[in-house]
């Protein structure tokens, strides 16, 4: 893959001494601390990766605000997924103002952690549909963060609403330390055919044993994913800091691509860059721009 376009289509940034973040548990001391624009440049450029997606880490239209603030003002963020209630009666409404603010036109999607409610059957209820047809209508796409037990709501929506794009984080974080694979993979298999549903390989190495996971260990899940999606509906995600619980971002980068195996340059770039850019409809450059 050398000089081809790269996009990390799923990263965060924190500061734990001015917001609380309710998942970040002791278990996660290590990163505990601030991360930022200075500090994911130069890994970034070191790895060859062109441009980012900045994803929320909380449930706070004002980090959105922030991150849209910070998208204006570092080229490399390509664009930003935010956050909006979407119990809201008014979201368009919300979304709007986003747009309204400074680097409002970075806005690529929403996601809400919905693998933290407490009812698995959440996306489903009536004011969370009406907040979903809110974003569909404003044209962003939509991260589904769950896991094995909220797929099945997560089918009936993507069904519902198949003229909106939805993209899959993290492959909905597989049990991969436990070995497990079969009930996760049977959920996950009846979006294959869906073509308004894309995934992300990001946040694999955090699921696995953090201190001796192999990039083998993660091949059969993005195995199964590639049966699934294809090389045309997959894209790369670091989710860096978090995957510094694992690794580092080069170790996270070519386990990825490791993983993947025996498929073509071209199916490689479209993981690892292009899907992104189509997806998010980031319209930054050219799928060419960038080789040397």
């Amino acid at each position: 893959m050398q000089g081809s376009l790269i996009v990390d289509a799923h990263h965060h940034f924190w500061d734990p001494t001015r917001a609380t973040y309710r998942w970040m548990t002791e278990e996660l001391a290590p990163i505990r601390r601030r991360f930022g624009p200075e500090d994911l440049r130069p890994l970034i450029a070191a790895a060859g990766v062109r441009r980012t997606v900045l994803v929320q880490t909380r449930s706070s239209v004002d980090e959105t605000r922030e991150f849209l603030a910070i998208a204006a003002q570092h080229d490399f963020i390509a664009g930003v997924v935010g956050w909006v209630d979407l119990t809201a009666a008014d979201v368009a409404e919300r979304i709007a103002d986003l747009r309204a603010g400074r680097g409002g036109s970075k806005l690529v999607g929403i996601r809400h952690q919905v693998h933290d409610e407490p009812d698995e059957r959440w996306l489903l209820r009536a004011d969370v549909r009406g907040g979903l047809r809110a974003i569909a209508e404003a044209g962003l796409a939509y991260d589904v963060l769950v896991r094995t037990r909220e797929l099945p709501a997560a089918l009936a929506i993507v069904r519902e609403f198949a003229q909106m794009r939805f993209v899959i984080d993290h492959l909905a974080k597989p049990p991969i330390r436990d070995g497990a694979i079969e009930e996760w993979s049977a959920r996950m298999a009846p979006f294959a055919p869906l073509s308004n549903v894309y995934a992300k390989l990001s946040g694999l190495v955090t699921e696995a044993e953090w201190t001796s996971w192999r990039a083998e260990q993660l091949a059969p899940y993005v195995s199964r994913a590639l049966e699934w999606f294809g090389p045309s509906r997959l894209m790369f995600g670091s989710d860096w800091p978090v995957c510094l619980l694992a690794g580092s971002y080069p170790d996270v980068l070519n386990a990825y691509r490791d993983a993947l195996g025996d498929i073509s340059s071209a199916e490689r770039e479209r993981v690892f860059g292009t899907n992104a850019l189509a997806f998010y409809r980031l319209g930054i450059f050219s799928p060419t721009e960038g080789r040397r």
